[in-house]
């Protein structure tokens, strides 16, 4: 099969909008392009003496609600198409939860896991140094994502504020509590997932403390969407997985044993009790919340009718193509968007770029309240928005971003 194109599909879904929407075609195909974007040639001296170019990218989607927001990647695998999908999910994310940003986000061609310390150091900082002009607290304001830590975040932070002479925490979220980052940005993205399931089980009546999760994908987002599920809700976590496959254990698999046992062994797989599963298998497993964490297009329109669930929780971006979402509607899944889904991440980080234009930080208690809040409203509003125009989740979190995308162009006389 030939593997798709993940910024075609951000195309696809605009299109969608925009017929429910009636947009003139001129707007539509603003929407469809990313304002800006920047292509790199990143030389670093590795640590046996050679010099390594590695590639690298930054987009900035569409800045018409505030500064561009979005996160880093560190990939062997990134593609600048990509990177583009990612920003326009993070133009629609921002616009539907209400924040006052626009979308970005950035990568570099490199394989982190084969870098010592000291190369990753170098390559974070010759990539600030090369964005640096495009970028800045009130212009564009990068945050961690695959394979980018608070380490490196701080890195580039420190290397912006050398240029700029000055401390500029406001340039980068995700970073360590010490210098600038926030108390709740750890779990948020899995948090705020969970909020949002809370909601869903509201609206279909399916009481959590008895459900049954299966999680694709062990990353930081995977682990605490099992470990808040167990933890918020009382829910048995029945199967997990990560890239080199997994286990299901229909009484309940515990999120911690399966954390600390990626960490020793580097795989889920590896859990003494459970039947071996594969990547594939978990997603047709017959559970109340399925929560794909991992990468993007999983659910096609080959394994949607095999899907079971009765909730899809995407915590990953782009997991689900747009032919599977017209089969998962018709059977009645309830799904919650990835850009829904997953905004916790997002919203904590603009909750620390409050606090660091205030200097103010917030204890932990207050950014979950805050999180919750703004979580609860979204899901909220884009289920009236699919019941009101009889469309599904995705189609209707579409419409609310970009009514209010195009709400800010159209005042900014932009189109």
């Amino acid at each position: 099969m030939a593997k798709l194109n993940p910024f075609e599909i951000v195309q696809k879904q605009v299109d969608k909008c925009a017929q429910i929407l009636k947009l003139d075609p001129q707007v539509t195909a603003v929407l469809k392009s990313p304002m800006r974007e920047l292509h790199l040639s990143l030389p670093v001296r590795m640590d046996d003496g050679t010099i390594k170019v590695f590639h690298g990218f930054r987009v900035q989607y569409n800045d018409a609600r505030g500064p561009a927001k979005g996160g880093i990647r560190f990939h062997p695998d990134e593609t600048i198409d990509t990177v583009r999908a990612l920003s326009a999910w993070m133009t629609w994310k921002c616009a539907m939860v209400d924040l006052p940003l626009g979308g970005g986000k950035g990568g570099i061609i490199c394989d982190p896991k084969t870098m010592s310390s000291g190369e990753l150091e170098r390559l974070s900082r010759i990539y600030m140094r090369n964005v640096f002009q495009f970028i800045g607290p009130e212009r564009d304001v990068p945050a961690p994502d695959v394979y980018t830590t608070p380490q490196i975040m701080a890195w580039m932070m420190d290397e912006y504020s050398a240029m700029m002479g000055k401390s500029q925490f406001g340039v980068i979220t995700g970073k360590p509590i010490p210098i600038g980052g926030s108390k709740g940005r750890g779990d948020a993205t899995a948090r705020g997932g969970m909020f949002t399931i809370r909601e869903a089980a509201k609206a279909l009546k399916l009481d959590l403390r008895k459900a049954t999760f299966a999680v694709q994908g062990y990353g930081n987002a995977g682990y605490y969407a099992a470990k808040l599920a167990k933890e918020m809700f009382g829910a048995k976590v029945v199967a997990v997985c990560d890239s080199k496959g997994g286990k299901y254990n229909e009484k309940g698999i515990d999120p911690e044993e399966a954390f600390a046992c990626k960490e020793k062994t580097g795989s889920v797989r590896n859990l003494k009790t459970g039947k071996a599963i594969s990547n594939e298998e978990i997603l047709e497993l017959d559970v109340d919340v399925l929560i794909p964490a991992a990468i993007e297009n999983v659910i096609t329109e080959k394994n949607a009718g095999k899907i079971k669930a009765k909730i899809i929780a995407e915590l990953a971006n782009g997991p689900t193509i747009p032919e599977a979402d017209d089969i998962l509607y018709k059977k009645g899944i309830h799904v919650i968007p990835d850009f829904l889904c997953n905004a916790g991440g997002v919203t904590v980080s603009y909750f620390e770029m409050v606090q660091n234009f205030s200097l103010y930080p917030w204890e932990e208690a207050e950014v979950q309240e805050r999180l919750d809040k703004k979580m609860t409203a979204a899901y909220n509003s884009v289920l009236k928005t699919s019941r009101d125009y009889k469309i599904n989740m995705r189609q209707a979190a579409y419409v609310i971003a970009v009514k209010r995308v195009v709400e800010a162009m159209k005042l900014r006389g932009w189109v």
